[in-house]
């Protein structure tokens, strides 16, 4: 495994991180408990030692609670970055959240998911220190040693939610703070407020906006780039082929990404990643996560997991590199492929 400095906060993180939106079962119907805590404790014999979560990852909480259980007796040996922000919210109710008498989040989805559901966002600072004591006691830690900023809100100045932020890491609730889905002026008013130890943004071989703006400002300021969606929601896996049917309510299916001509003009890349893979004795996923993490001002890629063997994959995308050869030839199969059409709600 590789290990990157989180900023200047003097923390080691792996190149490979755990994404532990998958565990929370919102979207995923096969997760149950026993493997969720099987692929979190996988992290310690594979050297990851990054775990990311957040306070709305599971409608009530579940996400941080199997980590908390799972790191029992080990919450030295990991980092922990989580977010506040963002929480879910009843499509039939006007009401924003409220906590329960036993101080968590009482919207709850259903058994066939979150239709019902929305992510509602509330970057109050009131919201963001009660959210982020909430996610501490959910973790059975004191502390986290990162706490993001989910997303803007835009009925909440930044320089509040900032202030919120920088007045819980300066409490010690937190020893660094970052943001997720912030512009490039975002940054910088952040910023201007309290300082970041990590950028969240999505981005991977197809998803490369950040590279004309946001990332070289993050280069510039020793500020770690921590990416989601690395295999593009598990198309750059290229487990799916040409044929591929996407089942009813895989919410993919709706975007521009995996649909008529793009779609093919991914398969078409793939086949491509495919054949460098298999020169090199690895998965295309590894390939691909092993570009990513490579290239310039990326810290840490975060790969979602439900099981076990999924985590060994993708740890198997660190400690070696792609040859100059086999970089080219990526490089000039995504000019081929051109740019991607992106339509994504963030």
């Amino acid at each position: 495994m590789d290990y990157r400095p989180l900023g200047n906060t003097g923390i080691e993180v792996s190149a490979i991180a755990l994404g532990c939106w998958p565990i929370s079962g919102m979207t995923s119907l096969d997760v149950n408990d026993a493997d969720s805590l099987a692929t979190i404790r996988s992290c310690f014999d594979l050297g990851i030692n990054f775990l990311d979560t957040a306070y709305c990852y599971g409608g009530d909480g579940e996400s941080e609670r199997l980590i908390a259980k799972a790191i029992a007796g080990r919450r030295d040996e990991v980092v922990i970055a989580t977010k506040g922000g963002i929480h879910w919210e009843s499509e039939s109710s006007a009401t924003v959240h409220k906590p329960s008498a036993t101080g968590v989040a009482s919207y709850k989805p259903s058994a066939t998911g979150v239709a019902s559901y929305r992510q509602a966002r509330d970057a109050s600072p009131a919201t963001l220190k009660r959210e982020c004591e909430e996610s501490l006691r959910r973790l059975r830690t004191d502390r986290v040693e990162l706490l993001y900023l989910h997303a803007p809100d835009p009925a909440v100045p930044l320089a509040e939610s900032a202030g919120a932020l920088r007045e819980l890491m300066e409490e010690g609730k937190t020893r660094a703070v970052g943001v997720s889905n912030l512009k490039l002026a975002e940054l910088e008013e952040f910023t201007r407020v309290c300082p970041i130890a990590a950028y969240q943004p999505p981005y991977n071989m197809l998803l490369r906006d950040i590279e004309a703006d946001t990332l070289p400002w993050c280069r510039r300021h020793n500020v770690a780039v921590v990416v989601y969606w690395p295999l593009m929601k598990g198309l750059l896996a290229g487990k799916l082929p040409r044929d591929h049917v996407f089942a009813s309510g895989d919410g993919r299916a709706k975007y521009p990404m995996f649909q008529g001509q793009e779609w093919q003009r991914n398969q078409d890349l793939l086949d491509e990643l495919r054949a460098i893979a298999a020169e090199v004795g690895r998965t295309v996923s590894q390939v691909v996560l092993n570009w990513t993490i490579h290239q310039p001002g990326i810290t840490s890629a975060l790969c979602g997991a439900k099981r076990a063997w999924q985590n060994e994959e993708n740890a198997g995308a660190a400690g070696w590199r792609l040859s100059a050869e086999h970089v080219a030839r990526i490089d000039s199969a995504l000019a081929r492929r051109g740019k991607a059409a992106t339509r994504w709600a963030v």
